[in-house]
């Protein structure tokens, strides 16, 4: 199945939880590891670059975080992250440089690369986003399937069983969700991809593509890719 890797998704320069991508070749693998690895990278941090105000978090002196934020742990805020009203990051989350985490955005047990911004009413869980990847508006990831049952990914070539419950999605770097998107349960979306607002998106969408709708799944054209 062709973009679904790790290396086929993510820039792991640029990301403080490079390690923890180590020895996986898919990134649902590191979902589990997520919030040992932050309790054991958050102990090596430098006191002098980054606040310890509670047990399990740590958060860089020049990000931003705005007073009616709530931040559990584990938890790794890195520089220049702006952390804005009202959200809600539940633990077991690494927020990436200059991350922006809006207003009523909640969080829980994800990585968020350099640059993402999930900024207005977004939830992200059991979620990896790749260098760049914005979420618009009330777009949001599924992590927990109507039945129950363990998510599988999907594509037209193959099937493959994660054996977790609880899986939301994988964007890839410079990946853009539209407004009110809703990413079901497993789904990938390869680099450079955009997906239109209103959009149901399960499965695997390859880079460098424009997703209309699921049968719409159009090459983008003219463009020079970041890779």
């Amino acid at each position: 199945m062709n973009n679904i890797q790790i290396n086929d998704l993510y820039d792991l320069e640029k990301t403080i939880a490079k390690d923890v991508f180590g020895g996986a070749v898919y990134p649902w693998e590191v979902l589990s590891k997520i919030k040992e690895y932050i309790i054991k990278l958050g102990e090596t941090l430098s006191l002098e670059e980054y606040n310890h105000p509670q047990e399990d978090i740590w958060i860089s002196k020049s990000a931003k975080v705005f007073p009616s934020a709530y931040i559990g742990g584990p938890c790794i805020i890195d520089h220049e992250a702006e952390i804005r009203h009202c959200a809600f990051i539940r633990g077991s989350a690494i927020v990436g440089k200059k991350c922006v985490v809006g207003n009523s955005v909640e969080l829980k047990n994800v990585i968020l690369f350099d640059n993402v911004q999930v900024p207005h009413y977004n939830y992200v869980g059991d979620s990896i986003l790749g260098y760049k990847a914005h979420m618009g508006a009330g777009s949001i990831t599924s992590n927990v399937k109507s039945d129950k049952t363990l998510v599988t990914i999907k594509s037209s070539e193959e099937e493959i069983e994660t054996g977790i419950k609880k899986v939301g999605a994988f964007l890839g770097d410079n990946v853009e969700v539209g407004c009110n998107s809703v990413l079901c349960p497993g789904t990938i979306i390869g680099r450079n991809t955009n997906i239109y607002p209103l959009s149901r998106v399960r499965g695997v969408v390859p880079s460098n593509h424009i997703y209309k709708n699921e049968n719409e799944i159009v090459v983008k054209k003219g463009q020079s890719f970041l890779t």
